[in-house]
């Protein structure tokens, strides 16, 4: 079985990360960029909390980190094996389909396959 190191180790866990970090954050902007959708700098991979959670039918540790931009989050899940899902809120009417809005775009993969896919809504009726 594949764990992380114990808490006191989990900085160092957390620096060896920033590449793949990194990426996932490129590969948000790269899917919010297809879709007409500006995000400016964001997102940028930050010092995000983290916090461990064990899977209870494998028993192994995954990292789960959280950061904010401005009123944006997002979330990354890194696995023992450095799998990786992640979402970032995007929250914006989609650019070309009317009644649609983009709510997050997934990243998931490893770093050398990340792939992604936005989450796509449709907008609420006004009453």
């Amino acid at each position: 079985m594949t764990t992380l190191p114990p808490e006191a180790d989990l900085a160092a866990v957390v620096a060896t990360h920033t590449r793949l970090g990194e990426a996932v954050c490129a590969r948000i902007h790269q899917a919010a960029t297809r879709l007409g959708v500006d995000l400016g700098p964001n997102p940028a991979w930050p010092a995000p909390s983290y916090r461990q959670q064990t899977d209870p039918y494998s028993g192994e540790i995954s990292l789960i980190g959280t950061w904010k931009d401005g009123q944006r989050y997002g979330t990354i899940t890194i696995f023992p094996d450095l799998r990786i899902f992640a979402e970032y809120q995007i929250l914006v009417p989609h650019p070309e389909l009317a009644g649609q809005f983009v709510e997050a775009v997934q990243v998931w993969g490893s770093l050398d396959q990340l792939k992604s896919d936005p989450v796509l809504l449709a907008m609420p009726e006004s009453s």
